[in-house]
């Protein structure tokens, strides 16, 4: 049942559920929590009004959002009074961007907040304090952040508090996460397709999310859609969504504290009866998830005009309602006159501290939603249990001798790390596992799905380790609310597409960095991507799903928070997943691909060359310790490429001095003083010299290669050869010869850039021409990559006795050596 504009319903209320005195007590709670939030906003001094307000008390730049914050005060407010009368494991997450007032108000409320920061004390100076940080130079952001105690969402933009909410709940079966709905942020594509994630909340094993869509009608010039909609079709929208919709609206305080309680009572004892069906196994059906539409005005409680115009119920309260406050004394008289409508002299006693009758209705200890330890979820976490992953490893009896699809393997891998972590650990993904070649999993889960399931499914299950929902924003945000309240997981996608990503990418890696100087934040797992049907490999795909850059864009974050890995076989694969599902506080990416690759290390080759980083390969060079080149490569096509290139030069050159360097870490290229795996400038130059060409096969775009080297000595040496933004559905060998990666044009570079071989080997230059002109000749007419490639092996191409020595033949190993003397891995 809805209410017509400012009259106030709920569905089916049953009397009164509040007393006198419990209703007073939650307004009281709520004055005080309104009060902190505007006093956040404007002051400077004076923060309890004991004298009349001058312009020194104001802040020179007022920044904020008030417009969503009294909702969001009333929110917690009612959940508090659940909360202690129910014993509820509740924690808030706040959608609308920026009701960080909010959320630090109601923190400093109920003790949290001078607990985590002993300078904001309970009295008059900490109120100073309190006040005096927010949007402040040195102090704290306008929303909710990393720095706000009992937030896992980062409030700065807007569309993933349903998705992270849902990742929260999940294997946590008593937890309740109320995410606040901004009726702005409903707008959001990433929000619209997070609504189906309740589809995959098992209500017997995970918690509960308790949607609540405020509907307060404006964005920042402008009314909302769902605003403006005739209510039965809002309604009829999120029913279809899978909610019984329960309608809180007006804007009279008295009659509503009423009603959110009445309706608060309502859905918790509705998610507790689908819990306890679906326990008992009384019920096995979906059922549809209790949500809340609460509709209240825009600013509640705040001017209703200011200069002749209407701000409460309006656009123009979404910020600073009082913009001249400190200037304009009518604007100053006016923030007065609103911040004693609250009756501070009721909310704080004689030296400022909170009155004990309102401290008295916070939950106690780690009830408090803002001390609640799953929104600081790494006191929570517990190290995967992890297999070496050598028990895994392929043999490789001699580099290019065998070959295997290095995701498949990577799949019996993950397969362990389900079996051993059966409640701790995520697999997410946008309907990609299988064709990732990660199928192997589901010999011990299923894929979690909570629709209809028929005979023709495969894999389907009320229950499961397995997350597949087709919108990369869902998978990521059900991964980092998964990650953020102290569990592990993986995110595999396609390469092309995890750019739909970008932004939620730059949001959790900021988290990371901004909380690795909050002490009281415990660490969390790693948000760790797997990108595979990469852009080398597109056979049945065409221009629209290649593009390497997703790494560019996580190589702009800070060196203390992304590391990026390009192994180049299987072994160095599960090695490199070994070790990101073990690490904390970072953002790892692995571009690995899932189509048959040779395999060029052993697995204790593998751990070497990891634990390294990058590495000469002995086997593949002839240097004798002074090349005439440097032949570098990263990732494993151009690694293929790049070996190519080598067995041609060495069969047609012997005497070129050829040096083979394989980079598996991205970041070991850089400066130790940028990143913590960089090299040194010493043992950079060691490895890629000071003064001879380096012909560099890379993964992505060239230039991220540059800009990663820059700075080093020989950086004028460096050539690299990568992606051009050339490309269509075409054979494996046509693609790297659109953008000039493949072995012919390497060997011309090597040609053009040493200077003995350019007269000297021009007659092996113009037969790498033609070898271009006749392999792009051939799968034109064949449809088929020429025998000379696709048949190629190393073993072929060097002949039987040369350059397939015995497994273990890789530069600086030896029998004391082991992966913990190489550079640490962290």
């Amino acid at each position: 049942m809805t209410g017509a504009a400012g009259d106030t319903a709920v569905d089916g209320a049953a009397g009164p559920t509040l007393s006198p005195q419990e209703k007073a007590d939650l307004h009281a709670w709520w004055r005080a929590a309104n009060y902190l939030a505007v006093g956040q906003i404007y002051l400077l001094d004076n923060p309890l009004l004991r004298r009349d307000l001058v312009p020194d008390d104001v802040k020179p730049r007022l920044l904020g959002h008030w417009g969503t914050t009294p909702g969001l005060n009333f929110v917690y407010t009612h959940l508090n009074r659940v909360i202690r009368q129910q014993d509820v494991d509740a924690i808030f997450m706040a959608g609308p961007g920026h009701g960080g007032p909010a959320a630090v108000a109601s923190a400093y409320l109920d003790g949290t907040y001078s607990e985590f920061y002993p300078h904001i004390t309970p009295d008059e100076d900490g109120l100073r304090a309190l006040f005096r940080q927010f949007s402040f130079p040195g102090g704290i952001p306008s929303h909710v952040a990393p720095e706000t105690p009992g937030s896992i969402h980062e409030g700065g933009e807007l569309g993933y508090v349903l998705s992270h909410a849902y990742g929260a709940v999940m294997d946590n079966p008593d937890l309740i996460a109320t995410a606040v709905v901004g009726d702005g942020e409903f707008e959001t594509g990433p929000l619209a397709a997070s609504w189906h994630a309740n589809k995959f909340v098992d209500p017997v094993h995970d918690g509960a999310v308790l949607p609540i869509l405020h509907l307060n009608g404006w964005k920042i010039a402008n009314p909302t859609i769902p605003a403006r909609i005739h209510r039965s079709e809002l309604e009829a929208l999120l029913t279809g969504y899978g909610h019984e919709v329960f309608t809180v609206e007006g804007d009279d305080p008295e009659v509503l504290h009423e009603v959110m309680a009445t309706t608060m009572d309502r859905v918790i004892g509705r998610i507790r009866q689908i819990q306890q069906a679906a326990r008992s196994g009384s019920a096995t059906g979906r059922r549809p998830w209790p949500m809340i539409l609460l509709v209240t005005p825009k600013g509640w409680t705040g001017p209703k005009m200011i200069d002749g115009l209407q701000y409460e119920g309006t656009w123009r309260s979404h910020q600073v309602p009082l913009t001249a406050t400190r200037s304009n004394d009518e604007h100053r008289a006016m923030l007065q006159d609103w911040m004693r409508s609250y009756r501070p002299e009721e909310l704080f006693d004689a030296d400022g501290t909170v009155v004990e009758r309102i401290r008295a209705l916070a939950p106690a200890g780690d009830r408090r939603m803002s001390a609640n330890p799953h929104a600081n979820g790494g006191l929570l976490r517990k190290p995967l249990r992890l297999r070496d992953f050598r028990e895994r490893g392929v043999p490789v009896s001699a580099p290019g001798a065998s070959v295997h699809e290095p995701t498949r393997v990577m799949g019996d891998y993950l397969l362990d790390v389900i079996r051993e972590n059966p409640d701790n650990f995520k697999l997410v993904g946008p309907d990609e596992t299988a064709s990732n070649r990660l199928d192997a999993v589901y010999q011990v889960t299923d894929k979690v799905w909570q629709g209809e399931i028929t005979e023709l499914d495969e894999h389907l299950a009320h229950s499961g380790r397995v997350v597949e929902v087709l919108s990369e924003h869902t998978c990521q945000g059900i991964l980092e609310g998964y990650l953020l309240t102290g569990r592990h997981g993986l995110f595999s996608c396609y390469e092309a597409f995890i750019h739909l990503v970008d932004s939620m990418f730059n949001q959790h890696a900021k988290w990371l960095k901004v909380t690795n100087g909050i002490g009281w934040r415990a660490p969390i797992s790693s948000l760790n991507y797997l990108l595979t049907s990469h852009v080398w490999r597109q056979d049945h795909n065409g221009f629209s799903h290649q593009d390497p850059g997703f790494v560019d864009h996580v190589m702009n974050k800070k060196a203390e928070v992304v590391r990026a890995y390009f192994p180049p076989d299987t072994n160095t694969l599960l090695s490199t997943i070994e070790h990101c599902l073990g690490t904390e506080q970072y953002v790892n990416v692995i571009v690995a691909g899932k189509q048959p690759c040779f395999d060029w290390l052993s697995p204790d080759e593998a751990g070497f060359h990891c634990a390294r980083g990058l590495g000469i390969w002995d086997w593949a060079s002839n240097e004798a310790g002074d090349p005439d080149v440097v032949i570098a490569c990263a990732g494993d096509v151009p690694t293929l490429e790049a070996l190519a290139a080598v067995s041609i030069l060495r069969t047609e050159l012997p005497e070129l001095r050829i040096r083979f360097v394989n980079v598996v870490d991205l970041m070991r290229l850089q400066d130790d003083s940028e990143h913590p795996h960089g090299l040194s400038a010493r043992d950079f130059d060691g490895v890629f010299t000071t003064d001879r060409p380096v012909i560099f096969a890379y993964h992505g775009y060239p230039w991220l290669i540059h800009r990663l080297t820059y700075r080093r000595t020989g950086h004028a040496n460096i050539h690299v050869r990568g992606y051009q933004e050339e490309g269509t559905t075409s054979t494996p060998f046509d693609m790297v010869m659109m953008n000039d990666m493949d072995r012919y044009h390497l060997v011309i570079d090597v040609i053009d850039r040493v200077p003995s071989l350019r007269s000297h080997a021009a007659q092996l230059r113009q037969r790498m021409v033609d070898a271009r002109a006749r392999a792009r000749r051939w799968t034109r007419d064949h449809g088929d990559d020429i025998p000379e490639v696709r048949d190629w092996t190393w073993a072929g191409a060097m002949g039987s006795d040369e350059g397939v020595p015995a497994a273990g033949a890789l530069s600086d190993t030896s029998a004391d050596f082991s992966p913990a003397d190489a550079m640490p891995r962290n």
